[in-house]
């Protein structure tokens, strides 16, 4: 039995000429395209000449669908997934598809293109070598507040989706959690008419968007700055370098080199690495 190939492709956020070469040609050359939203996707494939089937893909039948997928592809056909826009499985559905993929023994290839999450964090003006996706919040503020108050130690930028109607009422509680000095960038609307970025304090965005009622439209991106620091920069040192051990050898291990090699006191690295962890158990 021959066995197909399972492409993700991303599409475009906005502008429709960021769709790549490379994405046209697979989804013209595939024999199936599994998408979110039906009507949506035709819209795309019209403008692009693209007369390949389409098959509803979306959080809501995902778990029934990957069988039959699962089965074309053993049968040797190709299969495209996309997202209404963007790079699929990022806030949207494909994940359990993708899993089954793998252990079906299915080769699975990416088409990279857009993804708002990382044009974003490109264009946000805040510290991009180390970053966390959390994608959307609670539409709930107590659940709301409770994650935000879990990522307020984070030391890495933060970066957010919201629906355009919760925007004020997240920057309120994110003005209290992180406080209204905190950098945050707004990147709505990217690559389209009305795209708006604009980097402010918190407190500052809040006022913006609740005296201007068109920042409340629109698909959002926020990234936010992280927690500043108040480690020493001999301690970042010693930090930096325990990362780089670490990745070949355990944590006590890899603190007593670091403490031997820049100087700084063994249970002083200790305690930061520790405290570093329980406040960011998972990094990105």
């Amino acid at each position: 039995m021959s066995t197909g190939r399972l492409y993700i492709v991303a599409t475009p956020i906005g502008h429709l000429a960021d769709l790549s070469a490379r994405a046209v040609q697979t989804l013209q050359d595939v024999d199936l395209i599994a998408c979110e939203d039906t009507r949506h996707s035709k819209k795309l494939l019209f403008h692009f000449s693209i007369q390949t089937p389409l098959m509803a893909l979306h959080d809501h039948n995902e778990r029934d669908q990957v069988g039959q997928l699962l089965q074309n592809l053993k049968d040797g056909q190709s299969v495209a997934l996309i997202s209404d826009a963007g790079t699929p499985l990022i806030s949207d559905p494909g994940y359990r598809l993708v899993k089954a993929a793998h252990e079906a023994d299915i080769i699975v290839s990416p088409i990279p293109g857009a993804c708002a999450a990382m044009a974003a964090l490109s264009v946000a003006g805040l510290p991009s070598d180390r970053f966390y996706f959390e994608g959307f919040l609670s539409a709930k503020q107590v659940a709301r507040m409770k994650r935000l108050s879990t990522l307020e130690p984070r030391l890495e930028t933060l970066i957010f989706y919201e629906a355009p109607h919760r925007l004020l009422d997240t920057l309120s509680d994110m003005c209290d959690v992180f406080g209204g000095t905190r950098q945050v960038t707004l990147a709505r609307e990217l690559t389209k008419l009305h795209e708006t970025i604009r980097l402010m304090p918190l407190s500052d965005l809040y006022e913006f968007a609740k005296a201007d009622h068109n920042q409340c439209r629109g698909e959002i991106v926020l990234v936010v700055a992280g927690k500043e620091s108040d480690i020493d920069s001999h301690l970042q040192e010693a930090l930096r370098v325990y990362e780089i051990l670490h990745q070949e050898l355990s944590t006590k291990q890899a603190v007593v080199l670091a403490a031997k090699v820049t100087g700084v006191k063994k249970n002083q690295l200790y305690d930061v690495v520790i405290g570093s962890r329980k406040a960011n158990p998972i990094s990105t």
